[in-house]
């Protein structure tokens, strides 16, 4: 590879920090402001860069966008779910910017179009988020974002309509739930005071995302009338969420401060308060949960019986129940804590109650009586497979739900309570795809200090285990969130076109074996992430995969973290690094949009043992000034504004500087236009950052495209 001559980049080597008694060098703080003409410099010379080194081989970009074309333009069907007299569903033909939203009277009749995010934009990068239907399904509330940003606009239709309600929709809402009031006249929603950009930039700025509020909103009022339900002036980073009760009297607060699986909850009872299932005022709230002691998230109600799954006293998870009439009783438990972490729950039918428990990185389903906690019965599902999607109500005696695997696109199976029968209702086929060509396996592999991680391994059966396999290895290890098996394009046809290796590392940090497992990979035990991912390499070279220089480890937010912290402790296991959307400052991130909510991790780097722990990874301010260092590729988008996109450009910027003379791999850097933390991207997009990331990965790797 030739060598790359990177763009100058303004370094003001007199700015330092003083933080806790440490002199901290911020040379590239100016990258922080996305409006800045050195900042779109920086950006316009990076892209240019890379694209150079990309068309430098545009016949194996070329074949490779062809095969995800072709891989890609499969039908894709949603999980039907019933909302009043109708069903609906998502569908993508293949290659539709976005999936559409349909709607027929019943599964087995003719379908319509309902709702066509395609034709709101000519480029497919307008995306519908959270939506919610009215109780009687008559009414349909959207929210809708732009170039991938959090900020959604929400807007009102009546069912039926082609046209919304309200000629001007709702602004500034983020990290949004929507619900109705029973009597249809409205609904709650949360919003953010109106930052310093205008909506057209919306998406681009970084002020921190502070100050969140509830509102109820009028049907048919302006925005400016909306009824402030509830804010706490005095604890800036809270989050909340609100819930209506199945019976509608019900309003459910749920409180949260950061990342952090713990909340409150309060509630309201409207029909004590206003006369019926409204909402004339602001509720007058009760706590149920006042202590910041466990996660609490609200299920249904039978009356003034409330359902919650938690882990009070469970870090795996049960279920238990609050009277709100008999407040004294507190808490009684429905279901107990297994030895399994319970992944997420449904009721249907009345009073059955569906639970998914996840052993070993695999979904277990199973139905309990929600009144009595009696076991009914398991639903039994492929070895291996995940549960990707579910639906149904307590007024329908029918649930639908999807599963899959690595090398599955899914299955669409209902299930008739009434019959008590397991039906196939839709299985989903790729044209040209054959899954029984490749081999699926898991291993559990020693860490440093002996924890078994589990990690998945896909190639190509037959695959020769010479030491020498091109090998994607990819993890996450953060915020209680479990990676799972899931069905990519992009990873089989690396595997199948390349004769590559993926694998997939459940690091500690995550929620694969709940809140021990994320516990031991947070705060002050944050480094065993990055070891785990390293014993990963370490596993897949003695087992005779693959070598350094054949692996290339990527991972995107979070894991985007892991991918830079990764590189900076040990270049010499990896041949290449993909950081995507990465957390890359660790001693700022938590004064830009919600990054305060990261604290539950990373910790507070206002606080001196805290940030003692976060400087030693922080991928930014440990990057070497000499090599040994891999080849790197650092993806972000100029809509995030989730992990902002001052994070990547800082970092390359560091890499580029401190490596760029004294390594020949290449340092670049990817990113994308109208573009977010990733939700929202049109397929072509999709598509096209693919082909680019994979033939930057094959290039450095030395792997062949085989035809």
């Amino acid at each position: 590879m030739p060598k790359i001559v990177y763009p100058a980049v303004r370094r003001d080597e007199n700015h330092v920090d003083m933080l806790h008694g440490v002199s901290v060098a911020d040379p590239y703080r100016h990258l922080e402001d996305p409006d800045a003409e050195e900042t779109k410099a920086f950006v316009e010379a990076q892209n240019q860069i890379f694209q150079g080194f990309i068309k430098s081989n545009s016949e194996l970009r070329g074949k490779l966008e062809q095969r995800l074309t072709a891989m890609f333009n499969y039908e894709r069907f949603g999980v039907p779910f019933k909302k009043g007299d109708h069903y609906y569903y998502f569908h993508n033909s293949g290659l539709q910017p976005q999936s559409v939203l349909y709607t027929q009277k019943s599964v087995d009749s003719e379908a319509s179009v309902f709702f066509d995010p395609n034709k709101l934009s000519a480029d497919g990068t307008v995306s519908l988020g959270t939506y919610k239907f009215s109780e009687t399904g008559k009414l349909f509330a959207y929210a809708l974002s732009a170039s991938g940003s959090d900020w959604v606009k929400i807007h009102i239709k009546q069912v039926g309509s082609d046209k919304d309600l309200e000629e001007k929709p709702l602004e500034w809402a983020k990290f949004t739930s929507i619900d109705f009031t029973h009597d249809e006249k409205g609904f709650f929603y949360n919003r953010y005071a109106a930052p310093s950009v205008t909506q057209d930039k919306a998406g681009t700025e970084t002020d921190s995302s502070i100050n969140q509020m509830v509102y109820y909103h009028r049907i048919g009022t302006p925005q400016e009338e909306d009824i402030l339900i509830y804010k706490d002036a005095a604890k800036a980073t809270l989050m909340f969420n609100v819930s209506v009760s199945d019976c509608g009297r019900y309003l459910f607060l749920n409180i949260s401060e950061s990342c952090d699986p713990k909340n409150l909850v309060y509630y309201a009872d409207l029909l004590k308060q206003f006369g019926g299932n409204s909402c004339l005022g602001v509720p007058e709230f009760t706590p149920i949960v006042k202590n910041w002691e466990a996660q609490y998230s609200w299920i249904a109600n039978e009356g003034p019986v409330v359902y919650f799954e938690t882990t009070l006293n469970a870090p795996k998870k049960r279920i238990i129940k609050y009277n709100l009439e008999q407040p004294e009783l507190g808490f009684t438990e429905v279901v107990p804590e297994t030895e399994n972490p319970l992944d997420f729950n449904n009721v249907v039918d009345k009073n059955k109650l569906v639970l998914v428990h996840l052993k070993d990185v695999k979904h277990v389903m199973t139905i309990y009586d929600l009144f009595t906690g009696t076991f009914l019965r398991e639903i039994e599902m492929p070895s291996g497979s995940i549960i990707k999607g579910m639906s149904g109500n307590r007024k329908d005696a029918e649930m639908f739900y999807s599963y899959g695997s690595f090398i599955s696109p899914g299955v669409i199976r209902r299930f008739d309570f009434k019959a008590n029968q397991d039906s196939l209702f839709r299985e989903t086929a790729v044209k040209g795809y054959d899954p029984s060509i490749f081999e699926v396996k898991q291993v559990f592999y020693p860490s440093e200090d002996g924890t078994k991680i589990p990690m998945y391994i896909i190639h190509k059966k037959g695959l020769n285990l010479n030491g020498d396999n091109p090998t994607l290895l990819y993890g996450y290890g953060g915020f209680n969130i479990s990676i799972l098996p899931s069905f990519s394009v992009s990873w089989l046809t690396f595997a199948e076109k390349f004769n590559a290796v993926i694998a997939v590392a459940n690091i500690r940090g995550g929620g694969e074996y709940g809140q021990a497992w994320y516990d031991q990979g947070r705060l002050a035990k944050k480094q065993n992430c990055f070891t785990d991912f390293q014993y990963a390499a370490k596993y897949l070279f003695g087992a005779n995969y693959t070598r350094p220089a054949k692996v290339a480890i990527n991972g995107g937010s979070n894991g985007g973290l892991l991918v830079g912290a990764c590189l900076n402790q040990a270049p010499e296991l990896f041949g290449l690094g993909v950081a995507e959307v990465g957390v890359m400052d660790l001693l700022r991130f938590h004064k830009f949009t919600i990054g305060a909510a990261w604290t539950s991790d990373y910790g507070n780097p206002d606080v001196k043992e805290d940030f003692g722990i976060s400087y030693k990874f922080s991928p930014l301010h440990n990057v070497p000034k000499e090599g040994p260092y891999p080849a790197v590729l650092i993806i972000t988008g100029d809509h995030d504004d989730r992990v902002v996109p001052l994070h990547s450009m800082k970092f390359a910027a560091t890499l580029q500087h401190n490596l760029g003379s004294v390594i020949d791999n290449p340092i670049l850097m990817r990113i994308n236009t109208k573009a977010g933390h990733g939700a929202g991207k049109s397929m072509q997009q999709i598509i096209e950052e693919a082909s680019d990331k994979y033939t930057y990965i094959s290039i450095v790797l030395g792997a062949t495209y085989t035809d």
